[in-house]
């Protein structure tokens, strides 16, 4: 029984070493988009890209479904709120998406469609209308990703997983009840 476990934890550990040094996904510009330089957007904060666009939310989400790939890629809904948090304090959000890929990367996906904004009366919403470079756009979309080294993904999941061990193995030597005989 030991031994079956041990060469268990061995093809685990292979196959997550094999996942954790695959590369990171390639993510090409949003199509049919304008590719933003206003500041912000661009080099100021790292790792972010804005773009205006026509494209409605179902869209831009299948774009990067299709483009963002990841055996375990994980999508999570976040309240528009956030975006403040994780852009800058000063961005407009209808939606905030994300996408992780487990001890590897996150997406984020912020969508601004100004006719859908909830934070403004819909009477006061054409004060919001996204015009770029004198065409006018449904909707302005930012990405931005936050990448782990090599290094910090090999530490964090063989950490995680050493506890995970752990706490098994303290649960059935300490905690379990004695079977009764």
């Amino acid at each position: 029984m030991i031994r079956i476990s041990h060469l268990l934890l061995i093809v685990f550990n292979l196959l997550a070493l094999a996942y954790l040094l695959s590369p990171l996904p390639q993510i090409p510009p949003l199509q049919n988009s304008v590719v933003s330089t206003e500041p912000g957007d661009t080099t100021q904060i790292t790792n972010v890209k804005g773009y205006y666009t026509n494209l409605t939310r179902t869209e831009v989400m299948n774009f990067y479904r299709a483009n963002y790939n990841g055996i375990f890629r994980i999508r999570l809904n976040h309240p528009p709120e956030k975006a403040k948090e994780i852009f800058r304090d000063t961005i407009q959000s209808y939606y905030l998406e994300e996408y992780v890929l487990p001890f590897k990367q996150s997406l984020f996906i912020n969508g601004f469609e100004w006719e859908n904004d909830v934070f403004t009366k819909p009477s006061d919403r054409a004060a919001n209308r996204l015009v770029y470079q004198g065409k006018e756009y449904r909707a302005k979309i930012n990405t931005r990703t936050f990448s782990a080294s090599l290094p910090n993904r090999l530490v964090s999941f063989f950490l995680t997983e050493s506890l995970a061990i752990f706490m098994f193995i303290t649960y059935f030597r300490l905690i379990r009840p004695p079977k009764d005989d």
